[in-house]
């Protein structure tokens, strides 16, 4: 196999005589190949860090054109394919496989211009499995080796400090000088250009419909000059939903109460392909917390529940669904948010447990999803003292506090990396969260970040000041420059295993919009949602058989509440017409009683995120408690729109569902449940605790018709 491997230093006469000529000629556009920067192809296939298999006897090959500097972009265009052995596979000139059915093997073989590569293709007896009779046949490629398919060593080699720093860098563009950013602008473009970014992040406000998410994504990956963007979202499903026009999916702690691994999986996978058509390459989910803490105000129903092996099980077949549709998929929040009662948006929480507490609980379903081989993992902004105990000053008031998991080396690099053996993308929660911006400097945040063993920064405050902090602290030998390449280089692994590459050729903006809109909304993944949702609706309560109700098309049922109150009505009306809304936050007037007073059954929704706003003494739980003691004859039946844990403040209601969420096929759900269309299943992945200190409701508990 011959290959063009060195530049030509020494000029022919023929090249004196080009060159001659283009002096005193009009100065043209130079091309790649015209400079002689393309100094090798090979196949992506053989790459050590991708993985490839033959599915149904066929597989498309790609070719990748090598830089003078070390970076890569996909060739389609130019290229010759041929099979030595066509009775054992041939292939088209798409480089196309496809296994003829004969034994033995053949090498398959791309050419462009003086360049080409090969790799070899086995249809042998698979001797693996032990078989009476004639053994199967199998198929598979034969990587070649060589120091040439170590691109991505090359490639950081290759890169200035500016741009490997830049690769690092995932800023996010939600607004721009206050508007919402639902298009690339010029300043946006020329900042990508500028740091040379690896990734960027989009929010609810940047994805707004299918046509223009593709073209702002498309626009993305345009703006990127060598290598492709990790285009990010945090797309978990449940409250934590950014896609304003995707299929609205139930979250994690839905799933939970379903127990199953098989609907985890399609929704996982229907997120992904949806993304997926979209351009979006990297999700940062799933919520890997375990919420054992009641209190909790920023995890809560974020996650699968309480049990590690529910979370670790779960967590793997969703995790498995998204990366099956091309999508990286990232465990959050490490090593563990889940026994917090403080929201690290707003304050430095702290989990005081020891390591061996941590690997039994907060740390299992992290290892199992590394074992299962998640991309790549976030941290939190949280404080592990019997992991680290560093004490820094805070730059908020010049108190001592300790140090944050995100910015501790013991915890990313000896705990993460060493301890568990994590060899994936470590990236930081945002960075301009209280919990450290509060506290740390934007330039000081990003260099402990780094030094603690983070890749990625995601949302550094202020770009020009943090790549540039960075830089220094490599030139001042703060950070070493080892660090860094390791980093770069483990991002660069994450995009080729994704196939996040540079092409020379790009699917049209036509067909990029054609295609999300078959894929974004699709009638296969409103049924997905609808299975998840049907599933997950928990029937805690039912004191004399209040459900399902029993009322005749005159009976009057009423709805009360306020928060998402009218999509539980809308439901309800749609399967009992004599329905009407009672809309109130606070107890009802006398005014309001008196249609209390006429009902056959009342369905009051209650919505909580916080301990205070399900304590008793909340004007939302006064009013639960008030219907309750006026509604003598009709039956009282609460739900728990997002939080399960709302009964805590009313446990003398009749009757009681845990939803988990506000996605509209929940509620659809729900009034199936009350109205007796849909027998509940749904088990709690959550101990309900009450208010003395006991428990009301065990883990998995749930009733049903």
């Amino acid at each position: 196999m011959k290959k063009k491997t060195t530049k030509i230093t020494t000029l022919s006469v023929f090249s004196i005589l080009l060159l001659f000529t283009q002096l005193f000629s009009p100065i043209q556009p130079v091309q790649a190949e015209e400079t002689n920067d393309v100094v090798d192809i090979i196949l992506l296939q053989n790459v050590p860090e991708v993985d490839s298999e033959i599915t149904d006897n066929t597989i498309a090959l790609d070719a990748l054109k090598i830089f003078e500097d070390g970076h890569f972009e996909l060739v389609t265009k130019d290229l010759s394919w041929k099979s030595t052995n066509k009775n054992v596979a041939s292939v088209d000139q798409d480089g196309e496989v496809t296994i003829s059915g004969k034994p033995g093997r053949t090498f398959i073989k791309v050419s462009y211009g003086s360049f080409s590569d090969r790799i070899a293709v086995d249809f042998k007896p698979d001797r693996s499995k032990k078989k009476r009779g004639k053994p199967d046949f199998t198929a598979k490629l034969v990587k070649s080796k060589g120091s040439q398919y170590d691109i991505v060593s090359h490639a950081v080699d290759g890169m200035t400090l500016k741009e490997k720093i830049g690769q690092m860098l995932m800023p996010s563009f939600r607004n721009w000088e206050g508007e919402n950013v639902t298009e690339m602008l010029p300043e946006i473009e020329a900042l990508v250009k500028e740091y040379h970014l690896g990734g960027v992040i989009l929010f609810r406000e940047n994805v707004v419909t299918t046509e223009q998410t593709a073209e702002l994504v498309s626009a993305y990956e345009e703006t990127a000059e060598k290598y492709g963007l990790l285009l990010t979202i945090d797309q978990e499903g449940g409250i934590v939903t950014r896609l304003q026009s995707g299929t609205d999916m139930p979250g994690n702690m839905a799933l939970g109460a379903t127990r199953s691994e098989d609907l985890s999986n399609q929704v996982g996978q229907a997120i992904g392909e949806e993304l997926q058509s979209l351009g979006i390459n990297m999700n940062l989910a799933p919520v890997l917390d375990v919420n054992n803490n009641p209190d909790n105000p920023v995890i809560g129903v974020r996650s699968f529940g309480e049990s590690p092996e529910l979370v670790a099980d779960l967590g793997i077949a969703y995790t498995e669904g998204l990366q099956s549709a091309g999508v990286a998929a990232t465990a959050k929040h490490f090593p563990g948010h889940g026994d917090t009662a403080v929201d690290s948006h707003l304050g430095l929480p702290e989990v005081p447990h020891d390591l061996e507490r941590l690997k039994e609980v907060e740390l299992y379903p992290f290892q199992q999803a590394m074992k299962a081989g998640i991309d790549a993992v976030m941290t939190a902004h949280v404080t592990f003292p019997k992991i680290d105990n560093t004490k820094v000053i805070s730059k908020k008031d010049g108190t001592e506090i300790a140090l944050p998991a995100t910015l501790s080396k013991k915890v990313l690099t000896d705990l993460m990396r060493k301890d568990m053996g994590f060899e994936g993308v470590i990236i930081t929660d945002a960075l301009n969260m209280d919990a450290i911006e509060d506290h740390f400097g934007p330039v000081d945040a990003a260099v402990r970040a780094v030094q603690a063993g983070a890749d990625i920064l995601l949302m550094p405050v202020g770009l020009e000041e943090v790549a540039g902090g960075l830089v220094d602290a490599v030139n001042n030998g703060d950070i070493s420059m080892e660090n860094i390449d390791d980093s770069v280089e483990r991002i660069l692994t994450l995009k080729i295993e994704r196939g996040i590459i540079k092409s020379d050729v790009t699917t049209s903006l036509a067909d990029k919009i054609a295609n999300a809109k078959e894929v974004v909304g699709s009638e296969a993944h409103k049924q997905v949602e609808q299975a998840a949702s049907e599933k997950s609706i928990t029937l805690v309560k039912n004191e004399d058989n209040a459900l399902p109700l029993s009322a005749s098309s005159e009976d009057n049922v009423v709805v009360v509440g306020n928060s998402q109150i009218d999509k539980l009505y809308t439901e309800m009306k749609a399967l009992h017409e004599n329905t009407t809304l009672i809309r109130s936050s606070e107890p009802l007037s006398a005014d309001q009683l008196e249609r209390i007073e006429n009902a056959s059954a009342v369905v009051v929704g209650t919505y909580t995120y916080n301990v205070s706003g399900r304590s008793p003494s909340s004007q939302q739980m006064q009013l639960v408690n008030q219907l309750i003691e006026v509604s003598e004859d009709a039956p009282v039946i609460g739900v728990g729109i997002r939080n399960p844990y709302d009964i805590m403040a009313y446990p003398t209601i009749d009757a009681y569902l845990a939803q988990y969420g506000f996605n509209q096929s929940s509620f659809e759900a729900t009034a199936k449940v009350i109205t007796g269309q849909l027998n509940p299943t749904g088990q709690l992945p959550v101990t309900i605790p009450s208010y003395d200190s006991g428990v009301l409701y065990e883990f998995g508990h749930g009733l049903n018709y």
